[in-house]
């Protein structure tokens, strides 16, 4: 045949020449030995998956006030989910209180705002924290947070020992892909450690971190790229919390992940299994022993970069490509997007349609009845091992530069991220990737859905809030828990026991934030 009638090849975002078909000669034979539950976990970290327990079912929500918050928490309980996730406001995300002078336009935009454990207590009205399992995607102002919510468990008088739930927690990719971040990386980083030492004797069911890819993916990288900066990362944490003499045993088993989960379905599921292999061997390497400790347990979302304000119902098939590659993967947890997030924040019937997508693939597809279902493939199981040579190729690149903290600051990741971005849209532009109703089959008729708008008003309730309640709190007893947290700050203490005494005495996020930025200082 002419070469110029030859097809043209067909590549993955991350450069994997895709085959016009797959032979047992790709086939990588071992994986047969392999049983779901045993180690490396390629094929799932349970050996009945889904048959035993299906994954938590979650819908990522906040905005406004607490109050707001709140109702829509009581709304998707009642629709079914098995898991809250609340997003933060930008401001509490960076450690400023409402009142702050940089918060204008952005207080209860992007999130909920949080000032105080009375807000906190207003967010979780009606909700009993002992009977669910919550996600705070959080990072510079996490240990906050937590105090807030131990705070209010304790006054609810559940057992800690029993709470549930994760923080994300995860400062390196703030610096690499997001930008939320407020202390230099060291001081971050001990920060976390005593968030892993402080739960692993008070809240030994809590997840300490959420190691995030999601974000490294929504800034524009590979799938390949995903995966080898998150477990850089993840290697960079256990690194820090053995040096800090904690037990990898102990704290591994609380480590968990978040990933993105994207429109091309084959390439994500091999994603989650190659993920999953190479962190049981790096987790061995570093010095594990138990198997638990191994285990690659991961909370996934939809892509939202995926989602497009043209024609936006078309969302709806997307989300479901990305949720079927989700459970393919063998996802612990899930969080669907709505199909109006590329021009506002979800409606409830957004988030119910996003909701439901979750229970008609769980309930009526089928895909959940078997443990990793596409096993043997010859197209899954080559591309997986594909992705895992890659990102391992890349990880070692990284431990070249001295690891993840050095490579970020070298500017290597940010770089790399970039090109990816840059090179996906120059493919668009080109219609050599094709986006269905934003360069090919376009539609002159506009749907608009139902806009979901905050009040500017917000800030104004939060101001007041908080003047009320600096007037009736105790001023002196406010003043003596900043100077201890400055002094254990200085002292290199454990900074959980101060931080969660501050905030029962009324102690504001912003206040707190500040005083170890005068400690730290900021990173620029």
């Amino acid at each position: 045949m002419d070469d110029a009638f030859k097809m043209k090849k067909i590549k993955t975002d991350s450069g994997i020449e895709i085959k016009e078909v797959y032979t047992s000669k790709d086939f990588d034979q071992p994986v047969l030995i392999e049983l779901p539950g045993e180690f490396p976990f390629t094929r799932g970290v349970q050996s009945d998956m889904y048959r035993g327990k299906l994954w938590t079912m979650r819908q990522y929500a906040g905005f406004s006030t607490a109050e707001e918050s709140n109702n829509r928490y009581h709304y998707l309980l009642s629709q079914g989910v098995s898991g809250l996730s609340v997003a933060f406001d930008l401001p509490t995300q960076i450690g400023y209180d409402s009142d702050h002078p940089l918060t204008e336009g952005e207080v209860g935009k992007a999130g909920v705002a949080i000032d105080s454990i009375e807000d906190m207590q207003a967010l979780f009205q009606g909700i009993k924290l002992k009977d669910v399992s919550t996600s705070m995607t959080i990072n510079s102002t996490a240990f906050i947070l937590l105090a807030f919510y131990v705070a209010i468990a304790k006054k609810q008088g559940a057992d800690l020992t029993e709470l549930k739930g994760t923080i994300q927690n995860d400062i390196l990719k703030e610096y690499a892909a997001r930008g939320t971040y407020i202390y230099p990386p060291q001081a971050s980083m001990r920060i976390i450690t005593d968030i892993f030492e402080w739960c692993s004797k008070e809240l030994p069911k809590w997840n300490t971190i959420s190691i995030s890819g999601y974000h490294i993916r929504e800034a524009g990288s590979t799938a390949v790229q995903e995966v080898a900066f998150t477990l850089s990362n993840g290697k960079a944490y256990v690194k820090a919390a053995v040096e800090k003499g904690l037990d990898i045993n102990v704290f591994g088993k609380r480590l968990s992940f978040f990933f993105n989960s994207h429109n091309n379905l084959f390439q994500e599921v091999a994603k989650f299994r190659a993920a999953r292999k190479m962190w049981a061997e790096m987790m061995k390497q570093l010095g594990a022993t138990d198997e638990k400790a191994m285990m690659m347990r991961f909370h996934a979302q939809t892509g939202g970069s995926t989602l497009t304000a043209q024609q936006p119902l078309n969302n709806i098939s997307r989300v479901t490509i990305q949720t079927l590659a989700a459970v393919l993967g063998g996802t612990q947890s899930l969080h669907t997007n709505g199909y109006d997030e590329a021009l506002n924040l979800p409606t409830e019937e957004a988030a119910s349609i996003a909701l439901r997508t979750q229970q008609i693939v769980a309930f009526e597809s089928g895909v959940a009845d078997t443990a990793d279902p596409l096993a043997g493939s010859y197209f899954v199981e080559s591309l997986t091992k594909e992705i895992e040579e890659k990102a391992t190729a890349l990880i070692d690149k990284i431990d070249a530069m001295g690891g993840s903290i050095k490579a970020i600051e070298k500017g290597f990741i940010q770089n790399e991220i970039a090109q990816s971005a840059y090179n996906y849209q120059k493919d668009i532009e080109a219609k050599d990737k094709i986006i269905v109703g934003v360069n090919s089959f376009l539609s002159d008729t506009a749907i608009a859905p139902p806009s979901f708008k905050i009040d500017d008003n917000i800030r104004k309730l939060q101001i007041k809030k908080l003047k009320d309640l600096k007037e009736r709190r105790d001023a002196f007893a406010v003043e003596l828990c900043l100077k201890k947290i400055k002094d254990h700050a200085e002292e290199n203490k454990n900074l959980m026991p101060t931080v969660i005494e501050a905030v029962e005495n009324f102690c504001t996020l912003g206040e707190i934030a500040d005083v170890l930025r005068s400690v730290f200082g900021e990173y620029k």
